[in-house]
């Protein structure tokens, strides 16, 4: 839970943040908290949160990271956060759309609400409860993808949502909602240099919703307010773009939390008068540039890595990610299909000090509408990480050790930058870390300079212990790096 030192209320505070405050509490008369840093601490000489985790739960720190468990069934996530994901130090998982929705197998089902019902093709209200309570004990908070801006798609007609809910266009009696809670406009967006058409009609037929009137608010915050009662800890806003920013801040001041953290999907794109910028005092935003630029990196040149963070939203407001769940199916970002580049590239993500990252669990597909392993009309079945179906990206162990490299290194500042002008770079973390990439296609020597103190560091990204360097006194140090690999030297005592 890094960050989490400072509990500051203004812009939208970090899940780090969120779930160091409850796991701290909760956690420590459960007997499960064993250090905690104060929720009133004051932030570091550099500016940055003090760099101490602020809750170890059994012995493991946690930082701000958030493992984006797409299609994963509330069962399947309770028991990895026990297994895998809170022993990893993860800080957060964000599930998929918990609401009512209509059936069908394809995974877009679950983002065409019903009704408000926390019953959903991934579980039921209970076993939703049992998720976050077991998480919890875990020291991991839930993140819920929050479905908010419209209804399931005017083609769908009339129906029954995987629950038995009836709904029909203009007509949804589980929330309810009736033509007066939708904009005017009937019709598809088709102009996204439009503001107006962009934000009041109908995103592929999607019924969008009129998210300025009070009414409408109310019902979404109380639906958000139902979710924090059951122990969520923030929010992913999908479709944000599509909803003006002040109709967003006017349902977040309705919440019981109105500081609690959600991140928002705002897809900017150059020339559209819709930007990400515009929605940074809600919370934090995705910046997808950021997936974008890291994609033509590693098919390119990685030395272009050193200016990530120019020309996008503030470090403290940005959300990353390497791929999410729309970017794997469209194209523009890298996949588990990229193997080594993909693992590469978020081994960079959590080295490189830019944004809040999420990393990506998912399913292997071939159609990109298919949804999970088994799924059936109302159904999913339970993920299984020993089965190829699964992409269970937590389970890497050079993942697991990258995380724990994230979670040392904050507050520190990015030092001694190295690259060979192509598919070669190396950077620190200050004196705490020092991280090597080879993108390229045979292994690479190199004498580092670092910042690094001498003595004797563990190569985390090995995923294991038992590759070590050693440190001159003068802080360099000589490796051979991996064709498609890395190395990620951290301190002994700092994981």
């Amino acid at each position: 839970m890094k960050h989490a030192a400072t509990m500051r209320r203004t812009r939208g505070r970090k899940v780090g943040r969120a779930v160091a405050a409850t796991a701290a509490a909760g956690l420590a008369a459960a007997g499960l908290v064993t250090t905690a840093t104060s929720a009133n601490s004051e932030p570091s000489s550099t500016g940055s949160a003090a760099a101490q985790p602020a809750a170890v739960v059994d012995g493991v720190a946690h930082g701000d990271v958030i493992l984006n468990m797409f299609q994963w069934t509330w069962t399947s996530v309770a028991e990895e956060c026990t297994s895998t994901i809170g022993p990893a130090g993860i800080d957060a998982v964000q599930v998929s759309p918990p609401q009512e929705h209509i059936q069908g197998t394809e995974w877009w089902t679950s983002y065409q609400p019903v009704s408000y019902k926390i019953e959903s093709k991934l579980g039921t209200r209970e076993e939703f409860k049992a998720m976050v309570d077991a998480c919890g004990e875990a020291g991991v908070g839930i993140v819920a993808d929050a479905v908010i801006n419209h209804t399931t798609g005017a083609d769908q007609g009339a129906g029954a949502g995987v629950a038995g809910t009836s709904f029909a266009v203009d007509d949804f009696p589980g929330v309810p909602y009736t033509a007066a809670d939708f904009n005017d406009c009937r019709e598809n967006i088709a102009n996204y240099g439009d503001r107006d058409e962009v934000q009041n009609c109908r995103l592929v037929s999607l019924q969008d919703l009129r998210t300025g009137s009070p009414d409408v608010q109310d019902k979404i915050a109380g639906y958000l307010n139902d979710l924090l009662d059951l122990g969520v800890q923030g929010f992913r806003i999908d479709a944000a773009k599509h909803m003006p920013a002040e109709d967003l801040a006017a349902i977040k001041a309705k919440l019981s939390d109105p500081d609690v953290y959600w991140v928002q999907e705002v897809i900017g794109a150059g020339g559209e008068p819709i930007q990400p910028s515009e929605y940074v005092g809600n919370g934090d935003v995705h910046e997808f540039n950021y997936a974008r630029q890291l994609k033509n990196a590693f098919g390119g040149q990685l030395s272009s890595l050193q200016g990530i963070a120019d020309g996008k939203l503030p470090s403290d407001q940005a959300g990353v990610f390497v791929t999410n769940h729309d970017t794997e199916r469209n194209g523009e970002t890298l996949t588990y299909k990229d193997a080594d580049a993909y693992t590469l590239a978020n081994v960079f993500m959590l080295a490189f000090p830019y944004g809040s990252p999420s990393l990506y669990t998912g399913y292997t597909f071939d159609d990109n509408d298919a949804g999970a392993p088994g799924a059936t009309t109302t159904g999913v079945d339970d993920a299984d990480c020993d089965s190829d179906a699964w992409s269970c990206i937590q389970r890497d162990p050079a993942i697991a050790g990258m995380v724990a490299f994230h979670d040392a290194v904050e507050g520190t500042e990015l030092t001694d930058w190295w690259d060979d002008g192509g598919n070669q770079i190396a950077f620190g973390r200050g004196n705490t870390g020092f991280v090597a990439l080879n993108n390229g296609d045979g292994e690479a020597e190199h004498t580092f300079e670092t910042s690094l103190p001498a003595g004797e560091y563990t190569d985390v990204a090995a995923g294991d212990d038992s590759a070590t360097y050693t440190v001159a006194e003068d802080g360099t140090f000589t490796a051979t790096v991996p064709a498609h690999s890395a190395i990620a030297l951290l301190s002994a005592g700092s994981h």
